[in-house]
């Protein structure tokens, strides 16, 4: 398996919103393998609410790449966050160790 990283944004995006995404995706060009968009259903005790409502996700060969893609976009990018949300995301970086699909 070919090394990927993924930057995950988990924060208050509103259901099945992704324009953001779409955007960002658009910006990055080639360095956006691909991208996912989860909607939080549920924590992690019975009848426990999720707690964000959702998460983006990009895939990138690594953080240096997406960095570099990201830079003359990322005034662009942070002025389109409130759009979707008011609450302050969570970024998290991490490396795909085991891919299934």
């Amino acid at each position: 398996m070919e090394k990927k990283e993924i930057i995950t944004i988990n924060g208050g995006l509103g259901s099945g919103k992704s324009s953001t995404a779409d955007m960002v995706a658009q910006k990055l060009g080639s360095a956006c393998l691909y991208y996912t968009i989860d909607k939080g259903l549920a924590g992690g005790a019975p009848g426990a609410p999720s707690p964000y409502h959702a998460a983006c996700s990009i895939a990138c060969d690594s953080v240096e790449t997406l960095q570099q893609a990201m830079a003359p976009h990322a005034k662009a990018i942070r002025a389109d966050v409130p759009n979707y949300t008011d609450a302050q995301p969570v970024v998290w970086i991490s490396e795909v160790v085991v891919e299934r699909s």
